[in-house]
């Protein structure tokens, strides 16, 4: 039987934190061995069970202020950064360089392009060495890269939606991309974070676009379809949840038929993909589970295609943890049904 990985997240008092906390609870080859905070956060001290009541009776590990992260690199085997961009670029160098298998659930190692950081993320990238060895954690997508590399950088929400409904058409030919696919996505509120505002607000949300033709998941989808693409995210007034309606223009002679077996083919062994055949999908049928569903229609040259997943677990922390059992030969789903 293997050991036991020795497993910390950092960010833990977040919603992504907490749902990996209840993961690593459950998983049979995985021990929790911490849950860390910011120094100056208001969480630190407090029990995981205390802000996150679901989690009473099951994870009642202390949230600890992050004063040294070398000396908790020394005490794990895997780390899970649920952290802001800046903090995550600043922090996985550290526990890299420590040994340590990192998971980074932020934008921080996603995209390679001069610029990028700059332009979307606010800050200059100090750590090209590990931008050019991380792998994209697309888990259906990417599996032999995310096996080997030490850093995994798993992708947004907003990316994982689209480009799981996008790929299978993108990759075999079957979409004329001079018409550049428009994806329209719906969020909940959940994916704003935990930290109360006027934007996130559950009474001040209203279903409204926001971050058009600006928003740094564009680049993302984008850079890694191959092909640009028009996307439009809004605020739902709901708790978590994304829906992705994407329209495409399919190339010339392309049917019903060849479209049903690019998706069956895509995602015929890829347990985390549900394919719709007589409806399309919904976020009731996703939330709280690990799965992303997908269905689709064909009219004349047009198709549109749509998705949905949980924005907290196949667009965060399920990914994440789909992404170590893979990378460490353990069935998919361990852990998350």
């Amino acid at each position: 039987m293997l050991d036991m990985l020795k497993t910390t997240i950092i960010g833990a008092s977040g919603y992504t934190g907490a749902e990996l906390a209840l993961m690593v609870h459950k998983h049979p080859q995985l021990t929790l061995s911490g849950l860390y905070v910011s120094a100056k956060s208001v969480d630190a001290g407090k029990c995981i069970s205390q802000l996150h009541g679901k989690l009473s009776g099951v994870v009642n590990h202390t949230v600890e202020a992050l004063h040294d992260p070398e000396l908790v690199a020394a005490q794990s085997d895997v780390v899970f950064l649920a952290t802001d961009h800046q903090v995550s670029h600043d922090l996985a160098p550290i526990f890299l360089a420590k040994g340590c298998q990192v998971f980074d659930l932020s934008g921080a190692f996603r995209v390679k392009q001069e610029g990028f950081y700059e332009q979307f993320y606010g800050f200059e990238h100090q750590h090209e060495n590990w931008l050019d060895t991380a792998a994209y954690g697309l888990a259906e997508w990417n599996s032999n890269s995310i096996k080997q590399a030490q850093l995994i950088a798993v992708p947004g929400c907003y990316p994982t939606a689209s480009q799981l409904a996008i790929k299978p058409l993108v990759d075999v030919k079957l979409l004329d991309v001079r018409q550049w696919p428009v994806i329209n996505a719906t969020s909940g509120v959940s994916g704003a974070g935990r930290k109360a505002s006027m934007t996130n607000s559950y009474c001040e949300v209203s279903l409204k676009p926001y971050g058009v033709f600006s928003h740094r998941h564009q680049p993302e989808i984008a850079t890694h379809l191959g092909t640009d693409v028009i996307f439009t995210p809004h605020l739902g007034n709901f708790k978590r949840g994304i829906l992705a309606t994407i329209t495409m223009k399919l190339a010339q002679s392309v049917t019903q038929e060849c479209v049903e077996k690019a998706f069956q083919i895509a995602y015929q062994d890829k347990p985390a993909v549900r394919l719709l055949s007589a409806e399309l999908p919904s976020i009731q049928n996703v939330e709280n589970s690990p799965f992303c569903d997908i269905g689709w229609k064909v009219q004349g040259e047009h198709i549109i295609v749509v998705s949905a997943i949980d924005n907290l677990l196949k667009g965060a922390s399920s990914q994440a943890m789909q992404c170590l059992n893979i990378h460490y030969g353990f069935a998919e789903l361990t852990a998350l049904v």
